[in-house]
């Protein structure tokens, strides 16, 4: 048998969970929610893909926006989605959730005929059950004969694949239709049905894992040492008992000989999920050959990274982030307020892989609005040019997964609409022209950005200086906090274009001060926008400015001051040697010309687009041959090393 592609199949629960942001109140007052995949099955196959391991989901999702949120939300996290079937009849599973206080979380499951409790035996394919080496199945899978007949297929299809079997018993009263349908916080009511559901298939797992409730239910007594008892005789299984705020206890064999893992000290903010983080740490550990110790001390970590912050699967920490947590541990014990290791998580759990750009920048207002009045035109038809200069980028770029473009939303509005979601875009959050730094749409630049899609890259121009006077250098410093903070709170990406001398914006002094000064500040942004240096051994201390900084930071774009493209040539190789130089996002060396000439009225739509598309085609050309000759050169020079 061909060895496993994949560590884990989660299977069953997958929904789309509306979290309330108003934290303290009821769920009758929220006003806002956001957005996250959740189910139980999901967030662990969540959790371990960003812990490193190989995972996949199998369920089902409707034919809607909320089924294929899901499904691309699983992809961009690196979830195998092979297994999640499209039912055309279901909707998608929904929760509605919310965070009272510290010991209250009231939620409501929208489940009636939703597509995930539609699962058959059918889904089921023993070929995908081959290509993991372990199952996770959960107990609302169980609750109704259906997907209790799937799961019980894949259970037995692992045992003769020689596969490993883990439960999470998941035990949620209301799912089994013990409560009313407004008690789906409700985490314990005695059943024996339930009871005895659970027991007719402990004896076909490896591993048993459910809170002191869920070990209650599943052994038939509100005795915990009695339920683990019961389990024993009816399973082999490794059993691990989750113990909240007190860790977790593992019995490798004997019941009376338990293996105790203290937990972290940590404020829960919000517990529901912190199970499935354990459990995506317990995976991590157990999968990857750690004793049981170390993963059950990875599974209290994860879970204690999880209760400190909102939601369920947003919330799980990065391999890079867990080691952080373990070896370093945190000052604060609201882990949210660590902000290093709030950095860390956002960085290394950002969507999309971007190790290279080639963005045509058009996000230029005033100077397309003094070419217009030279030439006597409306704004409208500064709008229409700019969707032709994004007609010629899709000629150019189509599919090609380092296109990006960044345009703005006065006169490129329709642009922005028409790529959402198919490329990297970027929108510009600053008053052009305007020293100190001001936002469009007013002061409050958080309520601004929270009408803007989290899959925009938010672009800032800042002309900031070494020699501004203090008045204009406090100002400058204190909207970009007020940004830095605006974009961690609403999600999105952050892309500083610095000009650190208008005179002389290659200066590489200058620039590397600044940057360290952004730095100084406490603001990491994820992207920048450089001048190309006067000196090629500039980059160098622009890298180690940014890097000694932020090693997590995306890189620098190279932006082109209207320069020809045979400049661009000269700057593009001196760049590509940069690793910290991504690419580029040049505008006005593309479209500058045509729309001088098509305002004028001397050149038709097609003449534009054609030019531009040729200037852009060739500015790529341009950027990967000066990238391929930097990557021989670097080849060459490692080798004349080992030599």
């Amino acid at each position: 048998m061909a060895e496993p592609r994949l560590d884990v199949v989660t299977i069953g629960r997958v929904s789309v969970d509306l979290y309330g942001q108003q934290v303290g109140g009821r769920l009758e007052d929220m006003a806002s929610f956001a957005k996250y995949v959740g189910g139980c099955p999901a967030n662990i196959a969540i959790g371990g893909a960003r812990l490193g391991l190989r995972t996949a989901l199998l369920s089902r999702v409707g034919d809607e926006h909320m089924g294929r949120f899901v499904r691309e939300q699983l992809q961009r996290e690196g979830v195998d989605t092979t297994g999640l079937k499209t039912d055309p009849q279901r909707l998608t599973a929904l929760v509605i959730l919310g965070i009272r206080d510290s010991d209250t979380f009231p939620l409501i499951f929208y489940r009636d005929n939703c597509a995930d409790m539609a699962l058959a035996e059918g889904d089921v394919e023993e070929g995908f059950i081959a290509s993991a080496r372990a199952i996770v199945v959960t107990g609302t899978h169980f609750s109704r004969p259906s997907v209790a007949a799937a799961s019980r297929r894949a259970i037995a299809l692992a045992r003769r694949l020689g596969r490993k079997v883990i439960l999470d018993i998941d035990y949620r009263p209301v799912l089994w239709g013990l409560t009313g349908l407004g008690l789906g916080e409700n985490r314990f009511i005695s059943s024996a049905e339930v009871t005895a559901t659970l027991q007719s298939i402990l004896a076909d797992c490896d591993v048993i894992v459910g809170t002191e409730e869920e070990i209650h239910i599943a052994g038939g007594s509100t005795d915990t040492t009695e339920a683990l008892h019961r389990l024993r005789q009816t399973s082999a299984a490794l059993i691990v008992v989750k113990r909240g705020a007190a860790g977790c206890t593992a019995y490798p064999r004997a019941i009376d000989e338990g293996v105790d893992a203290p937990g972290f000290p940590v404020e829960v903010y919000n517990v529901l999920g912190a199970g499935d983080g354990f459990m995506s740490g317990f995976l991590r550990g157990y999968l990857r050959g750690e004793s049981v110790a170390e993963s059950c001390r990875f599974a209290n970590a994860c879970g204690a990274l999880v209760v400190s912050r909102h939601g369920c699967a947003p919330a799980s920490p990065s391999w890079t982030e867990l080691r952080h947590f373990l070896d370093h541990g945190s000052p604060e014990r609201a882990l949210r307020l660590d902000a290093k290791l709030e950095h860390i998580h956002w960085a290394t759990n950002r969507r999309g892989d971007w190790p290279e750009i080639c963005a045509l920048a058009f996000d230029h207002r005033p100077q397309f609005a003094r070419l217009a009045k030279r030439h006597g035109q409306l704004p409208a038809r500064i709008a229409a040019f700019k969707k032709l200069i994004y007609r010629a980028a899709q000629q150019v770029a189509g599919a090609d997964p380092a296109f990006g473009i960044i345009t703005d939303e006065i006169y490129g509005r329709e642009v922005l609409e028409l790529a959402a979601g198919t490329q990297w875009v970027a929108r510009p959050i600053e008053q052009a022209g305007v020293t100190p730094l001001a936002f469009v749409g007013g002061p409050d630049v958080g309520l601004t950005l929270r009408e803007w899609p989290v899959t925009q890259v938010v672009k800032c121009l800042i002309h900031w200086q070494p020699q501004d006077p203090p008045e204009i250098a406090e100002v400058q410093a204190r909207q970009l906090r007020i940004l830095g903070e605006a974009c961690h709170e609403t999600g999105h990406e952050l892309l500083l274009e610095l000009i650190a001398n208008a005179k002389r914006p290659g200066d590489g002094p200058a620039t590397v001060e600044m940057i360290r000064r952004v730095y100084a500040l406490g603001l990491e942004p994820d992207w920048w926008k450089l001048a190309a240096p006067d000196s090629a051994a500039d980059w160098q201390l622009i890298g180690e400015a940014i890097s000694n900084s932020d090693p997590f930071c995306r890189g620098v774009l190279l932006l082109g001051f209207e320069a020809p493209l045979a400049e661009l040539e000269v700057a593009f190789a001196a760049a590509a040697r940069a690793p910290i130089c991504k690419g580029f996002a040049i505008g006005r060396s593309i479209f500058g010309e045509p729309a001088e000439e098509w305002l004028a009225g001397r050149i038709d739509d097609e003449a534009a687009v054609k030019a531009m598309a040729s200037a852009y085609g060739r500015l790529i050309e341009i950027w990967r041959k000066a990238r391929k000759a930097a990557g021989a050169r670097a080849g060459a020079e490692a080798l004349q090393r080992i030599g």
